[in-house]
């Protein structure tokens, strides 16, 4: 369950692109040393999305708030032929842990289901353990891995996940102990 003063809002308002960016910038730097470079590369992306007028019909944002203020994020996009993006997943470091994520992603592969995608994509790094245990506890496979300097490291896996959406399987495998996805309040209202 989420900490208290929660709440996640699925509608875009000013200034959110420009929170998703700082987040990402001022977190990955504290907890992975990455220079501003990628920095620069989440802002890429966000500003392409932007500039298409993200998020249209068939996308979604969620953005998670605590007491008022940005603390996390996750975008699902449409990338054309049939497939879609998880992007920019990052949870403040105090509310990591409390099942916000899992909940997030159970309705974000929902609604990619319900949309028609045929696959889900997403690019990460290697550095993000817990991240790479939630994705494929929800079936996502690496596709790929590129060994390289970036960021300001001599070197990092930059990994790319697929999940095929044509399965049978809707909702990741709850925790042991948690109740099923089913039963947890919809991510659209807040949490208490």
């Amino acid at each position: 369950m989420a900490e208290p003063g929660t709440s996640i809002r699925r509608e875009m308002r000013p200034g959110d692109l420009g929170a998703i960016i700082e987040m990402h910038g001022r977190v990955y730097a504290r907890e992975h040393g990455n220079d501003e470079r990628f920095e620069a590369m989440v802002a890429a992306t966000v500003a392409r999305a932007g500039q298409r007028g993200f998020p249209s019909e068939r996308e979604g944002i969620w953005i998670v708030e605590r007491d008022g203020l940005f603390s996390g994020s996750l975008a699902l996009t449409d990338e054309g032929d049939g497939s879609a993006t998880v992007r920019w997943f990052l949870l403040d470091p105090e509310l990591r842990g409390s099942g916000l994520g899992r909940r997030m992603l159970t309705e974000l592969v929902a609604e990619a289901r319900e949309h028609g995608y045929s696959r889900l994509c997403l690019e990460t790094f290697s550095l993000l353990r817990a991240a790479a245990r939630l994705y494929l506890s929800f079936g996502f496979e690496v596709v790929s891995t590129d060994t390289a300097p970036r960021w300001g490291h001599a070197a990092i896996d930059y990994q790319r996940y697929e999940l095929e959406l044509q399965s049978t399987r809707t909702t990741a495998p709850p925790r042991r102990g948690s109740p099923p996805p089913s039963s947890l309040p919809s991510a659209s209202r807040a949490t208490a």
